[in-house]
C-alpha cells in the first residue's frame, strides 16, 4: 500500500500527463496526418527523390504544401483530424503511464520524490528513466496507435468508417496479435526516442538554469527560475533531437501497421500483407527499393510536428501538474 503522499503524486502525474498529451496531440494532428501519409507512401515524397530512385510510379504526395491542399480538397478540414479519437485514447493513457513511471524511476534513482531534486540526475539516468517510461507507456497504449495510423492512412473513400469497424476487422483478419503489429520496431525506437527526449530536456533545462544564474544575482538556480518561453524552447529542442535520430524506425512501424490496407488506387502502391519478414528486413527492403530517403519519408512534417508537440506537452504538463496539485492540496 502506497503512502498518501506517493499516491497523490501518482494521481498528479497521471492527470497532468493525460491532459498535456491530449492538448498536444489535438494541436499537432494535421502535421501528424501528413507525416503518416508520407510514411506509408511507397512512391517518393519529394520531387528531388523522383529524379533519383522510383520503382513504384507517380506519387500522390510530393510535399507538405501539396499534400495539405490535396487533403483539404478531397477530405475537407476534418481530414486533418482523421483518427484523432483513437489518437486521444492512445495519448492519454500513454502520457499518463509515461509520466507516472518517469517520476517513479527518477524518485528511485535520486532517492527523493521531489521534482526539484530530479533535475540534478545525470544525463545517463535521465536517459534511462525516459526509456523505461516510454516502453511501459507504449505497451499499454499500442492498439490505439495502430488503429489511429490505419484511420489516418486510408484517405477517401474510407475503408473503415470508424474506430470500432477497424478494430473488428483487425481482430477478424489478423487476430489479437494484429493489434500489436509493428510493436518490435516501436519498442526499439521508443528506447532511444524517449531516452533522448527526456534526457535532452533535462540537459537543456540545466543549461538554461545555469545561463539564468550567470545573468542574475541568484547563485543557486532552481526550476522556478525558468520562464514559460524557456520551457517551451527546451521542449522544442528535446523533441526535435529525438525525432531526427529515431525517424527510420517510425517509418518501419507505420509500414507494419498498415500492411494489407486496401486503399484507393490513386494513393499509389500499397504495402502487401507480409511484405516484410521482420524489422531488419523492412529496413533493408525500404533502403534498397526506395533509397535512403525512403527511411526518412515524412521527416519534415515529423520535425515540424515534434518541435511544437514536445514543447506543448512539457509546458502543458508543468502547468497542469501545478494546477492539479493545487486542487488536491
Amino acid at each position: 500500500m502506497e503512502e498518501p503522499g506517493q499516491l497523490k503524486r501518482a494521481v498528479i502525474d497521471a492527470a497532468a500527463g493525460s491532459i498535456s498529451g491530449a492538448i498536444s496531440r489535438t494541436v499537432t494532428s494535421p502535421l501528424d496526418v501528413i507525416k503518416i501519409r508520407f510514411q506509408v507512401q511507397l512512391e517518393p515524397t519529394t520531387r528531388f527523390a523522383l529524379l533519383t530512385k522510383n520503382v513504384y510510379g507517380t506519387p500522390k504526395y510530393t510535399g507538405m504544401f501539396q499534400a495539405s491542399k490535396d487533403i483539404l480538397r478531397e477530405e475537407g478540414l476534418s481530414g486533418f483530424w482523421r483518427g484523432n479519437v483513437p489518437a486521444l485514447l492512445m495519448v492519454m493513457p500513454y502520457t499518463a503511464i509515461q509520466f507516472m513511471v518517469l517520476h517513479k524511476v527518477k524518485t528511485f534513482a535520486s532517492g527523493s520524490s521531489k521534482s526539484e531534486d530530479h533535475i540534478h540526475l545525470s544525463p545517463y539516468l535521465s536517459f534511462m528513466s525516459g526509456a523505461l517510461a516510454g516502453c511501459a507507456a507504449t505497451v499499454g497504449s499500442y492498439p490505439f496507435d495502430l488503429i489511429r495510423t490505419i484511420l489516418a492512412s486510408q484517405g477517401e473513400p474510407k475503408i473503415y468508417p470508424n474506430m470500432r469497424s477497424a478494430f473488428v476487422d483487425i481482430m477478424k483478419t489478423r487476430g489479437f496479435r494484429g493489434l500489436y503489429a509493428g510493436l518490435s520496431p516501436t519498442l526499439v525506437e521508443i528506447i532511444p526516442y524517449a531516452g533522448l527526449q527526456f534526457g535532452t530536456y533535462d540537459t537543456f533545462k540545466r543549461w538554461t538554469m545555469a545561463w539564468n544564474a550567470r545573468w542574475s544575482s541568484d547563485l543557486t538556480p532552481t526550476e522556478e527560475s525558468l520562464s514559460s518561453f524557456q520551457l517551451l524552447v527546451c521542449g522544442l529542442a528535446a523533441g526535435s533531437c529525438a525525432k531526427a535520430v529515431c525517424h527510420p524506425l517510425d517509418v518501419v512501424k507505420k509500414r507494419f501497421q498498415i500492411e494489407g490496407l486496401q486503399r484507393h488506387p490513386r494513393y499509389g502502391a500499397r504495402v502487401e500483407t507480409r511484405a516484410y519478414r521482420n524489422m531488419y528486413d523492412a529496413l533493408k527492403r525500404i533502403s534498397q527499393t526506395e533509397g535512403w530517403a525512403g527511411l526518412y519519408k515524412g521527416i519534415v512534417p515529423s520535425i515540424v510536428k515534434a518541435a511544437p508537440a514536445g514543447a506543448v506537452t512539457f509546458v502543458a504538463y508543468e502547468y497542469t501538474s501545478d494546477w492539479v496539485e493545487s486542487i488536491l492540496t
